[in-house]
């Protein structure tokens, strides 16, 4: 039975059927918002079986209705024209991964053994960039499974493309279990250093770790995404590349948004000054973005892996203030209800460790000029608030993104600790000198590429949280341990 069900499940290359004309699946597959029974596969139909080529024309965008000398602030507002050239378009330029019509089914199993089964085919959205979501229900806790993705151009067709993976379920929350994850940020597809995409992906999964969480900045759509039709290309471009693709077949993940993966830089929902962004709206990227991912009924929620670990991923651009209001007790980012939400579920955890994983810092420090994050001085009364709540809870740390650089700081008066994972590349590092060390906050100061990793287990019978710095070859800079009286 498990030789039968290993040969269903190999590991390996996409299969394509003989004599199928598609579709495929060029951008993989996803599986997030994983629990203990319960876990999202995303699946996407293509025209081709890979990514455009890098040779093929590509967008323009031109500024137009302002004086050529403009510049800084002035040259930014001006209105953004998208030119194609030679008669391409969007599903023709460089890198994109154009949708197809048809159908998804997913095929699970334990990779131990047992009963496989099977979702129902069903049609992809040729509306949501011919993506389909699948919940898997009834799943064992603590285990690993293995899955298959078949694709089909429509009811009664033959399998046109498959794909095999494989996760994890999350431990029965009353168990000690270990636990492995990792965490990035800033995933610029032009900083890319690997000829497959980046290295990290394939550095991250010699850990083998039980899920990953993705901070935000996962695409910029700043200068290029002027339609929703080219926002989406961004994800295409990004998910066709093969170190993307391989990694996320085997390892499930978690995705939070922040502000280059919504519409511009450092954007509110009411925001009216900034880049022009042409036909593409906030509220489109806010559509987008849970299109793009596998994600459950809101984008802030907590997951619980044994006994010793429960995360906490939070939504930092949907309901915020503008950052040009005044601070004060009205002004935030993470809105009320959030807020509540939060803080009622940390009190009710009895996890040893508890871990805030935020888009952007509540700790720093940061840029003095910065004023889009808890640490900074124009989000201070809520920042406030939050230290001093998270100073309080035993064994919690914050672990953030969007920074363009690796630091773990502790904040001199509160004692809460913070581990910024920092950008997927070193071309994408900068924004800190490294010389810069403020000895006030940081334990660990690093401005290269790379990610972090966290291992939950009990050393002795102790239970210990170990956070570690890799940078984008795999190898460890830096490493913070907590053990649990």
């Amino acid at each position: 039975m498990r030789a039968l069900l290993f040969s269903l499940f190999v590991l390996s290359l996409p299969v394509l059927l003989p004599g199928a004309e598609g579709p495929y699946q060029a951008t993989g597959f996803k599986v997030g918002e994983v629990t203990d029974t319960a876990a999202i596969v995303w699946t996407r139909l293509t025209l081709h079986e890979e990514r455009n080529p890098t040779d093929a024309p590509m967008v323009k965008i031109k500024l137009v209705g302002k004086q050529s000398g403009d510049t800084g602030k002035d040259k930014r507002r001006r209105l953004a024209r998208v030119v194609y050239p030679g008669g391409s378009s969007v599903a023709t330029i460089r890198d994109a991964a154009p949708g197809a019509p048809g159908q998804t089914r997913v095929l699970y199993s334990l990779r131990d053994g047992g009963e496989r089964r099977q979702t129902e085919w069903g049609d992809v959205d040729d509306e949501r960039d011919f993506t389909r979501q699948v919940t898997l229900r009834g799943l064992e806790p603590g285990s690993r499974y293995m899955l298959r993705v078949e694709a089909r151009a429509s009811a009664g067709a033959p399998t046109s493309h498959v794909l095999d993976g494989g996760f994890r379920t999350a431990p029965d929350g009353s168990k000690p279990s270990r636990v492995v994850f990792t965490v990035s940020t800033g995933q610029a597809f032009k900083d890319r250093d690997h000829v497959g995409g980046f290295r990290i992906y394939s550095e991250m999964r010699k850990l083998d770790p039980s899920f990953f969480v993705h901070t935000g900045d996962i695409v910029y759509y700043d200068s290029l995404a002027k339609s929703a039709e080219l926002a989406r290309y961004h994800w295409q471009r990004t998910y066709g590349l093969p170190s993307n693709v391989a990694f996320h077949r085997r390892v499930s993940s978690y995705f939070i948004k922040d502000d280059h993966d919504v519409w511009q830089n450092d954007c509110w929902p009411t925001m009216v000054k900034g880049k022009d962004m042409g036909e593409f709206t906030f509220a489109q990227g806010l559509s987008i973005f849970r299109e793009q991912v596998p994600m459950g009924e809101r984008t802030f929620r907590t997951r619980r892996w044994g006994k010793d670990l429960q995360i906490w991923m939070v939504e930092g651009r949907d309901f915020r203030s503008a950052n040009t209001d005044g601070d004060g007790p009205g002004k935030t980012i993470w809105g009320h209800e959030q807020l509540e939400w939060f803080e009622r579920t940390v009190k009710e955890s009895d996890a040893t460790f508890r871990v805030l994983i935020s888009p952007t810092p509540i700790v720093g420090p940061d840029r003095s000029g910065k004023k889009d994050n808890h640490s900074n001085s124009n989000f201070a009364h809520e920042g406030k608030r939050l230290r001093r709540f998270l100073s309080t809870q035993t064994n919690m740390v914050v672990v953030c993104g969007d920074r363009h650089w690796q630091y773990m700081s502790v904040h001199p008066k509160l004692g809460l600790r913070e581990y910024s994972c920092g950008p997927a590349s070193d071309s994408h590092a900068g924004g800190w000198k490294p010389s810069d060390f403020r000895g006030s906050h940081h334990r660990y100061l690093n401005v290269i590429g790379g990610f972090l990793s966290v291992t939950i287990e009990r050393d002795g019978g102790r239970p210990t949280a170990i956070f570690r710095y890799h940078d984008v070859g795999g190898k460890v800079q830096f490493e913070s341990p907590i053990v649990s009286d």
